[in-house]
């Protein structure tokens, strides 16, 4: 009944890869945890960069990461003839006093 009837994800659906922007302290630790060098962080520019087709859906990043804000959504990247890859701008944050 696709796609009129919307597809019905189970618990444990490996998607995709998300990111809370907000809880992300660019350590690089999903960079190093991630076997299919899919991610790309950069402390310089603020960014962190996955290249979707090239994610194996493994979430050992997600498993790795010490803030928790990687997460594994319950869709999957639309297929396409060309490669897709998310930049994500991570925020300044606050500094405790």
């Amino acid at each position: 009944m696709y796609p009129d009837v919307p597809k019905e994800w189970h618990e444990g659906t490996r998607g995709q890869v998300g990111i809370e922007e907000t809880g992300c302290i660019l350590c690089s630790i999903c960079v190093k945890k991630c076997p299919a060098d899919a991610i790309v962080v950069s402390r310089e520019e603020r960014t962190w960069v996955i290249e979707r087709m090239r994610c194996v859906q493994c979430a050992s990043c997600v498993e790795a990461c010490p803030k928790k804000c990687l997460f594994m959504e319950p869709q999957y990247t639309a297929p396409g003839t060309t490669k897709t890859v998310d930049s994500v701008f991570i925020p300044e944050q606050p500094k405790a006093e």
